[in-house]
């Protein structure tokens, strides 16, 4: 991947930049008023109101594509969004105090899961974040933004892997302060990530492989058995289709008649497959734990408990239930003598193997005492956007997870000054 000095750049040559008269309300902003309810449509009308006057304005363009993938909007928040990185490459977001640390995020066109919504770890903080937006097969400009440290922020999918090769390659002899490598976000990959963490005692992650809707099809008509697959196959599995998220198409498979009935009402033509694992505590609930590894160090983001094993915090009737609350606010407030102190030595495992400086896993625990990880991903949200009145323990949590990161940005910065 060359360096491009031809990547929509400004007179300054530096990738084109929207304009700071017309600050970005940015991701962060716009996700917590449309979690707290707060109708987004008048913030759109100035939006576009905006961009009509201006053509130039790209950060109403790009305030617009967020509102729009905000009410799953997809195809017009993607239209939205080129649009926006035709007028500007390079979006930023103040600080709210004098800036100490200048962050620069390399970032690609997306959805909301594409990037690292790393606005949300600068709440009233001194960071001033730049996201530089890099398409494949363009390059990095000749010239990047005035920075104190460089941050590879793109999640791993089907569609990025390729760019993250690229960018693996451009930035093989980088001397500045760099933080989430590109190789390190490969190792993130369904199809990669339980490799790297096999044969661990203690930890447990188990085998994904990817399979396609015709080998699936020879699956059931009997031509090929389930371990030519999935080397530990066994039903129940857990499908996906590739590239989903937060539990978009995710079933679990007790036998070959559902997932017969699975493919009948599924279109994708590609699907992660891998056997389920009854995590189930001693009291039927299931458990589920999200945990930013920062640095290699471990911090609580939140808990959900559930008597359905498919766990989305959002679905785990945590505003409905004070007993919930209840066990969640302890395990975020001993998080390092509780969960994480026994499973210590799984999470530096994780974070060893798989070489990431900031990394956000959902996981649980088996009735054996292991850690099960679910997934790992540096673009999974950790936030505090959740009501005080209803959720006093989260924000001290967010707190300490936030300045964890800063401290991260701090010393990854000191080289250069």
């Amino acid at each position: 991947m060359p360096l491009n000095p031809a990547v929509a750049l400004g007179d300054t040559g530096t990738p084109g930049t929207a304009q700071p008269e017309h600050p970005l309300i940015g991701l962060a902003t716009l996700t917590t008023l449309a979690f707290q309810g707060v109708d987004l449509t008048p913030l759109a009308q100035k939006s576009m109101d905006r961009a009509a006057r201006d053509l130039g304005d790209a950060n109403a363009l790009m305030d617009l594509s967020t509102i729009l993938l905000l009410r799953d909007l997809k195809d017009a928040g993607l239209a939205m969004q080129r649009h926006a990185l035709d007028v500007a490459r390079c979006y930023q977001i103040g600080s709210a105090l004098p800036t100490a640390i200048r962050l620069l995020a390399i970032t690609t066109a997306g959805d909301l899961m594409t990037n690292a919504p790393l606005p949300f770890l600068f709440e009233n903080g001194d960071v001033t974040l730049t996201m530089l937006y890099v398409l494949p097969g363009e390059g990095l400009p000749q010239q990047l933004p005035p920075h104190d440290v460089l941050f590879v922020a793109i999640s791993q999918s089907d569609r990025t892997s390729g760019l993250l090769d690229e960018l693996s390659q451009a930035l093989a002899g980088w001397r500045g302060p760099l933080l989430n490598t590109p190789a390190g976000i490969a190792n993130t990959s369904r199809a990669r990530a339980w490799q790297q963490l096999a044969g661990y005692c203690g930890l447990v992650m188990p085998a994904t492989a990817r399979a396609s809707r015709a080998q699936l099809c020879s699956l059931l008509a009997g031509d090929i058995s389930l371990p030519t697959l999935l080397a530990d196959g066994v039903f129940p599995l857990i499908i996906r289709p590739v590239d989903s998220h937060a539990g978009n198409g995710l079933e679990r498979l007790s036998n070959p008649p559902d997932l017969a009935l699975y493919l009948d009402s599924h279109d994708a033509e590609a699907f992660f497959i891998s056997r389920f694992i009854d995590y189930r505590s001693s009291d039927g609930l299931y458990r589920k734990y999200r945990v930013a590894l920062i640095d290699g160090r471990p911090f609580a983001a939140h808990m959900g408990l559930s008597s359905h094993w498919m766990i989305h915090y959002l679905n785990a009737g945590m505003t409905e239930s004070a007993e919930k609350r209840a066990e969640e606010a302890h395990f975020m407030a001993h998080f390092d003598a509780g969960f994480g102190h026994r499973h210590a030595a799984a999470l530096a495992k994780v974070a060893q193997r798989i070489g990431l400086d900031y990394l956000v896993l959902d996981c649980a625990e088996t009735l054996a005492g292991e850690l099960l990880v679910f997934e790992m991903d540096p673009g999974a949200v950790v936030h505090s956007m959740d009501p005080d009145e209803m959720f006093p323990y989260k924000r001290p949590a967010m707190a300490r997870l936030y300045q964890a990161f800063r401290a991260l940005l701090a010393r990854a910065a000191r080289p250069s000054h």
